[in-house]
Order: structure tokens, then sequence, then C-alpha cells
């Protein structure tokens, strides 16, 4: 299988009669010199168990099988799920799951190496990386979500992906990639990012109970963000009908565990973490 180009894939697409979907985010990667930049920055040896999402017409696949010890695509499109059968047929190291990564139990894997189907890219991120020992991820996402994962003094763009992510993830941000680079052309900017994981996760985000509460917990607030702590609890349990927290009662838990009431997007990530605990056990 060589790199493909635009009119390459065109016509590959045409003899599966298949044509892109937007709502899947299906845009193919032409550029065989990005292709090479992100194989060089995913660093794959012969020890890696390499997931790779949305696969597509396999323009990552076929310098990640090459090396790595096993190659397990998820695929939604089963037409695509042929083609990738038929094209890496020689090759033992692979297996195809035709199915929605996001309705699956993952494959094992220690690392993900993806262009992120960018319509989903929350929700991937989630059931990926926010877990315990979650793998490593050099992948490409949309650059504006890009910009809200590395954490900025910008309240604006600071959002619950730039917490949750950051509890789970040291994100380092690589290289941006042109839309030029996919066919069809997208209407969004990409960023190639690398995910590594957290050294000594708190057994609070190990836990399923109290992972999901944190993730609920943060995104529930997040949209109070530049009100003070009293002002965005209060409001974020009145949404829960949670009335027994009162602004008072609110202010006391805050004081007794040596919070002080400073606007939300303010707080460090560990703060967050500190702050999810708190309300967990006063509702436990």
């Amino acid at each position: 299988m060589k790199p493909m180009n635009k009119k390459d894939v065109q016509l590959v697409l045409n003899h599966l009669n298949v044509k892109p979907k937007k709502n899947w985010g299906q845009n193919f990667l032409i550029d065989k010199n990005i292709v090479a930049k992100i194989i060089s920055e995913s660093e794959i040896s012969n020890q890696d168990t390499i997931l790779e999402i949305g696969p597509g017409l396999g323009a990552l696949t076929e310098e990640i099988i090459k090396t790595a010890k096993k190659v397990y695509l998820v695929e939604k499109e089963s037409q695509f799920c042929s083609y990738l059968s038929n094209e890496f047929s020689k090759y033992d190291n692979i297996e195809i799951i035709n199915d929605d990564i996001l309705k699956i139990d993952l494959p094992p894997h220690d690392k993900v190496v993806s262009n992120i189907p960018y319509t989903i890219t929350g929700p991937i991120l989630e059931k990926v990386f926010y877990k315990h020992d979650p793998p490593t991820g050099i992948i490409s996402i949309e650059k504006s979500i890009a910009e809200r994962i590395f954490l900025s003094k910008n309240y604006k763009i600071f959002s619950r992906i730039s917490i949750t992510l950051n509890s789970f993830m040291i994100p380092i941000r690589k290289f941006e990639i042109s839309r030029n680079c996919f066919y069809p052309i997208p209407k969004i900017d990409i960023t190639l990012i690398k995910l590594t994981p957290r050294e000594n996760l708190d057994p609070f985000l190990a836990e399923h109970d109290s992972r999901s509460f944190f993730l609920h917990f943060i995104a529930g607030i997040m949209p109070y963000k530049n009100k003070d702590l009293v002002n965005a609890l209060f409001l974020f349990f009145k949404t829960k009908k949670e009335s027994s927290f009162s602004k008072e009662i609110i202010l006391q838990i805050l004081q007794d565990n040596d919070f002080s009431n400073k606007k939300l997007f303010s707080l460090n990530i560990r703060e967050y973490l500190e702050l999810t605990k708190v309300f967990y056990s006063h509702l436990s």
C-alpha cells in the first residue's frame, strides 16, 4: 500500500461507494510528510500495543503496523474495515474492530496513535484517558480543543476539559497540521498533541464512583467559572435541587477546609480535586 494523495483517496472512496460523513469527522490524511512526522513523534517500538481510533483508509496504520507488536483498529465504517482487512492481509499483528469506539470495551493497549474523529473528541478523551493507568496518546485533535487543554490564565478558554484532562494526563503540544493535509478539507484547524499519564494518580480518581462524581462535578460548576466559589457552588447545587446547600453553609464548608472565596477559574488543578473531595464527602 503506497501513501495516498487526494486523487487516490477519491478513487478508493468511489470504489467503496462511500461519501465522507461530516458528522463522523471523516477527513482523510493525504500528506505523507505529516504521516512521517506523526509516526516519528509516536516513537513506536516492537513492544507496543497500539490502539488506532478511526483509521479510515489506513494512512497511519500502514506505518504503525510495520513496527508495533500488536495493532487494534476501531473503525465504525464497515466498508473501511473490509478495505483495511484486504490491504493489510499479510500482517498477523493486526485486529480490526468494526464498531463505535464509544460503545465497546477497549482492547488492551499501552499507546494510542490516532487522528481522532473531531466530532467526538471529548467523549473519546474521557473513555480512553480518564482512568487508572491510562495509555500514552499521540493524537491529532481540533486546535480550539487543544487550546483549552493547555492551561491558560485566559478564563474565556478555560473549561472543564482544561481541568479534567490535566488531572489525568500531562499534555505536550507538538505541531500544527494544515487543514489542507486532509481530504475533504475540514473547517477546523488541527493540532498534534502528546498525552503522558500523570505519575501517582490520586486514588480518588482511580475509583469509578469518585471519578464519575469528579467529572460530573467539574462539568456542573464550570458554567459559573467567572463567579466566586460560594456563588458558583450555590448555583450548581440549585440545579441539582440540593436545597440543603445554602450560601452560608457552602461558605462555612469552604472555610473549614481552608478555601478562600475566590473566583472559580483561579483555582489550580489540585485545588479542583480537593474541592471535589470536600463536597463528595458531604454528599456521601
